[in-house]
């Protein structure tokens, strides 16, 4: 798919928003919450995602939004057994085998009328070779089996602003690491694939403190009659819960 930036979750969106790989550590969990932390460890963030057809410029609404990310120590769940520390040298979905049935820090929701989602989650940390980011798959889900959907229309990736994580990465829960964590102009995929275009807008939900929390948000632009290269049908048989 041809690829344009997004905006503002406050501005009207007709382009399409680039997309990026989905990483060795997708899975279809096939868990529909808000709630997506599991208590894990870490500085609170609220997620609001806004997802917007380009065709039509008209919310998308009962798609399947689902995401996924590190911990604040970069580890997956269903790979907490990866040292973060240490780069994997493969990317493909299915390339590195599963250590556990962990289901932290990955969930989906359905847009609503306004084709809106929205995530309790954590600010993510990082691991070896990346930048701090998080996932995102959307799916286009027909009939009443939404669990075995497979048509995936967008996948992509959303950074966070340089300065915030700078302050987060130096909090108790984030710190300690063997390696530093890299910018996102030092993040490949960040530059080889748009990645300037899906950095969250965010801001503290306290006044005074970032300590409490992050809001972040994002309008997304896809073509919800395209089917992702990036998965694919086939690939939700490598690993489901």
């Amino acid at each position: 798919m041809e690829e344009h930036a997004t905006s503002s979750a406050t501005e009207p969106v007709c382009l399409l928003a680039p997309e990026q790989i989905a990483g060795p550590y997708f899975r279809n969990p096939r868990l529909i919450r808000r709630n997506i932390s599991e208590g894990a460890s870490g500085i609170p963030m609220l997620l609001k995602l806004s997802i917007v057809d380009v065709s039509s410029c008209e919310p998308v609404t009962d798609a399947l939004v689902d995401i996924w990310q590190c911990n604040a120590r970069g580890a997956y769940s269903g790979w907490s057994k990866i040292d973060p520390d240490k780069e994997v040298d493969v990317g493909d979905i299915g390339s590195v085998p599963r250590t556990d049935d962990d289901t932290y820090l990955r969930g989906g929701q359905f847009t609503d009328r306004k084709g809106a989602v929205r995530f309790t989650t954590i600010y993510p940390g990082f691991y070896a070779g990346r930048s701090v980011h998080i996932h995102v798959a959307v799916r286009i889900v027909s009939g009443s089996n939404y669990l075995d959907a497979r048509h995936v229309a967008w996948v992509g990736q959303l950074y966070l602003p340089e300065v915030a994580s700078r302050s987060v990465l130096n909090a108790k829960d984030y710190s300690g690491r063997s390696i530093s964590p890299l910018r996102n102009d030092q993040d490949e995929l960040f530059t080889q694939m748009h990645g300037q275009d899906s950095i969250l807008k965010i801001h503290t939900i306290a006044r005074d403190s970032w300590e409490d929390g992050y809001f972040g948000q994002l309008t997304i632009g896809i073509d919800k009659r395209a089917m992702s290269a990036q998965i694919k049908p086939e690939d939700f048989d490598i690993y489901t819960v």
